[in-house]
């Protein structure tokens, strides 16, 4: 549990702001469109990573990251064709992308200190800045009706959260912040099933086919990245 330099302190907590950050819009844009909307517009954040990898990794810019960003920017014109903030979608869309720049900087800055600090330890530090900062929301906010979706938050808060985030953090021991980030892409899948089969969201074309472009340039990342990994 030991912190090594103060200048690590400042990054914790940057990057645990960044993380509610990332929440707070997540969970917006659940609410304001559906859960495929919502995760295929979070699931941006892989190659946003990419792109952004040279700014915080002495890395080189590969062109082939420009072309896959612009295909995924015309997944989520798809996801959203009408570009009104009167419309709901439209501004789960926005939210949803807007969630994937800051969990893509907030891995980005924890990449660094892998190596020192073991991801348990990494993630318990952002979780408790984040308790100190969001519990005046107790008081400001009306929470009443939280008590009966208790069960639920527990189980968001430490499966989902705890051990989701922890892992994601730990496998950047073993593979790049792209491949890792890529390899998470599957989840949309899973969110999308089982928005179906216990929500009752049925998907759109508009959604489908964002979607199928969106994961499209995942999977063209994976395999690269693997291809780069095996070298």
């Amino acid at each position: 549990m030991r912190i090594h330099s103060k200048k690590d302190v400042g990054t914790f907590i940057i990057g645990a702001l960044f993380l509610g950050a990332h929440w707070l819009t997540y969970y917006y844009a659940l609410k304001l469109s559906n859960v495929a909307i919502g995760m295929l517009s979070l699931y941006t954040f892989p190659v946003i990573t990419a792109l952004l990898e040279p700014l915080f990794i002495k890395v080189k810019l590969d062109p082939i990251h420009i072309v896959l960003g612009i295909l995924v920017l015309v997944g989520v014109y798809i996801l959203a064709p009408d570009f009104n903030f009167e419309n709901n979608q439209f501004k789960g869309v926005v939210l949803g992308v807007v969630s994937a720049v800051l969990y893509a900087i907030r891995i980005l800055m924890l990449k660094q200190h892998i190596t020192k600090y073991d991801g348990l330890m990494l993630m318990f530090y952002q979780v408790f800045i984040l308790t100190i900062v969001m519990f005046p929301v107790l008081f400001l906010m009306d929470t009443t009706g939280t008590q009966n979706q208790l069960p639920s938050l527990m189980v968001l808060g430490i499966v989902s959260t705890v051990l989701g985030h922890t892992m994601m953090i730990q496998s950047f021991k073993y593979f790049s912040v792209s491949t890792s980030s890529i390899i998470s892409s599957a989840q949309p899948i899973y969110g999308i099933i089982i928005a179906f089969l216990f929500l009752n969201e049925t998907p759109n074309w508009h959604t489908f086919f964002g979607g199928a472009l969106i994961l499209s340039t995942v999977i063209i990342e994976a395999k690269r990245s693997r291809k780069t990994y095996n070298k």
